[in-house]
């Protein structure tokens, strides 16, 4: 009786929700929205402010003090200004000695000063604990209810009761706190807000530069060369024709560059026979933007879509098709439907609906808010195996339309090859290789390796 009493006793909930009170130095933009989160967390917050009376922009339930007597109402100091008005900070050091002090400041570009602010902030104060937090939010989000992209708190400092007082109430404002370390990676946490997307620039720069070298390469040969040499003016091709031819070219390499890192990987762990040495650094960074490739890929084939489908209303067709038909009402004549022509049309059209459905499921599936309900077994079917299959559905849907070119010589103008041969050739490359790397002798040895086998341990008995 005495062992089951003890037991209810364990499991009943702490019912006291008294939360301490959070002294906020600052009544900015930030300091007003993180004071109104924390509030309707259930939060007492008291402001420190030079001018002590109250503002309809501060929460009504806040109390605004001098910096000092708000000071020693609360254990915990959320110092929401900038770095250039931390001196004032100097006078107050006795009333802030083992107070917990987080810093949320943020610079004007990377690196701007020697160290970080938050270890600037414990240089002016060493009696305190300075935290660094609460950065990487913006006022923005805090006040449309931390959406799903800016729930991700980092949190550093050298006192872990400090740093873990501050990581609860993250958590209570219903955000998710991450644990960087110590103060020394301040640093880093700070410019992590001034870096512009990252991991995009790579894709970006490299989708940039095949857009622009295929559209020259376009304009050059369907409209100089048929200039030069036909004296038919197809300037406006500019606007919808080569656009649509670029998009799904672009597209494909993209979405076979997603998989063609995969495939290094593989090579060089079958070279060297172990799993237990690094990749080649841009190795690594092709690999961490695999995701980010994939999505400027689908915006590609996205416009491709859309093109295709306003194709119908051009002058340009409609022109092409009456004119097809008078000529035929003059000659009498009515042209045959050639079946063999209407199976390649069939098929390419149903190759890259069938593509662009796989092609989207990937790009649905790589959303976090998806992605997080799936285990890994299913992330990693959809993005490998349909992901291939995808691939081989867009390499086909292209060899399907543009292969009749390859032995075509019309279609080597000024002696180079069409556009679309040139977009088979990494899709190609990756899939031919794919498919030697699937085979039972390889594929057995690259599952060895990637299960820890060693064809030269480092340390064998």
């Amino acid at each position: 009786m005495t062992k089951n009493s003890s037991n209810i006793m364990a499991l009943t909930p702490n019912t006291s929700n008294k939360r301490e009170t959070v002294c906020i130095f600052g009544t900015g933009d930030f300091g007003r929205a993180l004071g109104h989160k924390m509030i309707q967390s259930g939060y007492p917050v008291v402001y420190g402010s030079r001018s002590t009376q109250i503002s309809n922009l501060i929460p009504k339930d806040a109390e605004v003090l001098g910096h000092a007597e708000a000071a020693q109402k609360a254990a915990i100091i959320i110092i929401a200004i900038q770095r250039q008005h931390y001196n004032f900070l100097t006078p107050l050091a006795e009333v802030l000695r083992g107070k917990v002090l987080v810093d949320i400041s943020n610079n004007l570009k990377l690196n701007q000063y020697p160290e970080s602010n938050a270890e600037y902030l414990a240089q002016l104060l060493p009696g305190s604990k300075v935290v660094k937090g609460f950065n990487t939010v913006s006022a923005w989000a805090l006040q449309s209810g931390t959406l799903d992209a800016s729930r991700q708190v980092f949190v550093c400092g050298d006192d872990v009761e400090a740093k873990q007082m501050v990581m609860d109430i993250v958590r209570a404002l219903g955000l998710t706190p991450v644990d960087k370390g110590s103060l020394l990676a301040a640093q880093e946490i700070e410019n992590y807000p001034l870096q512009l997307f990252p991991m995009w620039k790579f894709p970006l720069f490299l989708s940039l530069g095949l857009t622009a070298f295929f559209f020259l390469y376009c304009v050059a040969l369907d409209i100089i060369y048929t200039y030069i040499y036909e004296k038919n003016n197809f300037s406006f091709f500019i606007a919808i024709t080569i656009p649509n031819r670029v998009c799904p070219v672009v597209a494909l390499i993209l979405l076979a560059l997603v998989y063609l890192p995969g495939i290094f990987a593989a090579i060089i762990q079958l070279y060297r026979g172990t799993k237990y040495r690094r990749f080649p650094d841009w190795l690594d960074k092709w690999m961490l933007c695999r995701k980010q490739l994939g999505l400027v890929a689908l915006a590609f084939a996205s416009l491709h879509a859309v093109f295709t489908l306003v194709t119908p209303m051009r002058a340009f067709v409609s022109w092409r098709t009456s004119k097809g038909i008078i000529s035929q009402a003059l000659n009498n004549k009515t042209e045959p439907l050639n079946n063999t022509n209407a199976w390649l049309s069939d098929s390419y059209l149903a190759l890259g609906i069938l593509g662009y459905f796989l092609f989207v499921l990937l790009g649905i599936t790589s959303l976090p808010s998806v992605s997080n309900n799936v285990n890994w077994r299913e992330f990693r079917f959809v993005q490998s195996k349909l992901g291939y299959l995808a691939l081989i559905l867009c390499t086909a849907h292209t060899l399907v339309y543009g292969g009749k070119w390859f032995l075509s010589p019309s279609a080597y103008k000024w002696y180079l090859p069409n556009i679309y041969m040139l977009s088979l050739v990494v899709p190609c490359a990756v899939l031919v290789v794919k498919f030697v790397l699937i085979f039972p002798c390889v594929d057995k040895r690259l599952t060895q390796i990637r299960q820890g086998w060693e064809r030269k341990p480092k340390y064998s008995e």
